[in-house]
């Protein structure tokens, strides 16, 4: 009986040192993102920590390597990249991977030294416009949902000017690179700048632009992506959940001052 007991104690203590094996792996995830700020994610990771989920975050230096290096295993997720970007980088390489939860939008900005309201800009007037046809697309996506131009249906987000088909104010367009769009407000009526450069400028999107990106901008929402196989991990999932809880956005609201705004839109509404 001692014998029968005592082997049961051993059978039990070897399930439950399983299991909490398994359980402390399963709490163990690692995120890559590009760059080197990682202010919002060790605020995510001290929520996280707190629900018996340590993660540990994974740097890298550009925009290729966290895709890469999600599709062979080496980490469980990502959060660097828009939509936009990650549907043509896994369809260009093939790669069996999923968005899992939407978290900021880098508002690009309508800005002007001239005019307070984009129903300013005059008959005739000028905008300067980044020539680089990502950027170009996104720019002239935003001045369509101003209210300023009119896009042929389809629009593939690819900029040309030739892809504008209404354009009732008879805007005239300035195109040159990017880096140069905050330098020629003085001379145009207004002047579309990316995020980043926006913020080197001194501008912050929610406070000095005319008009700026909001969730409507779908293609430009930031993901959490992870393996296909993995979109349903219960774990994953769950931080999701925390990553768009209120805390955190109220977090990067204030730590961000507007110049990455909180996008917690359902999967759907970016295509997936």
């Amino acid at each position: 009986m001692k014998k029968l007991l005592l082997g049961l104690l051993i059978v039990t203590v070897a399930l439950v040192g399983t299991a909490c094996s398994s359980s402390k792996a399963a709490s163990k995830v690692k995120i890559g993102i590009s760059g080197s700020d990682t202010t919002v994610w060790d605020y995510v990771s001290k929520q996280a920590k707190e629900e018996g989920i340590n993660i540990e975050i994974v740097r890298f230096s550009d925009y290729v390597q966290p895709n890469m290096a999600l599709a062979a295993g080496e980490i469980d997720a990502n959060a660097f990249q828009t939509v936009s970007y990650f549907d043509a980088f896994i369809k260009e390489h093939d790669l069996d991977l999923v968005p899992i939860g939407t978290t900021v939008i880098a508002p690009m900005g309508l800005y002007s030294e001239k005019h307070d309201d984009v129903s300013d800009i005059p008959e005739g007037g000028t905008i300067a416009l980044a020539n680089e046809a990502t950027n170009m697309g996104r720019g002239l996506l935003l001045l369509q949902e101003a209210g300023l131009i009119q896009l042929e249906e389809g629009f593939d987000g690819n900029g040309a000017l030739d892809k504008i088909v209404e354009n009732p104010k008879n805007l005239k367009f300035e195109l040159l690179v990017a880096a140069q769009t905050p330098r020629v407000l003085p001379d145009v009526d207004a002047s579309i700048i990316n995020n980043g450069i926006a913020v080197d400028a001194g501008f912050s999107p929610l406070d000095d632009a005319i008009f700026h990106e909001d969730e409507t901008a779908t293609p430009y929402i930031n993901i959490i992506a992870t393996q296909a196989k993995d979109k349903d991990d219960e774990v994953l999932n769950k931080i999701v959940d925390i990553y768009q809880s209120d805390d955190v956005k109220d977090f990067i609201i204030e730590e961000y001052k507007g110049n990455s705004i909180p996008t917690f839109v359902p999967l759907s509404n970016i295509g997936h």
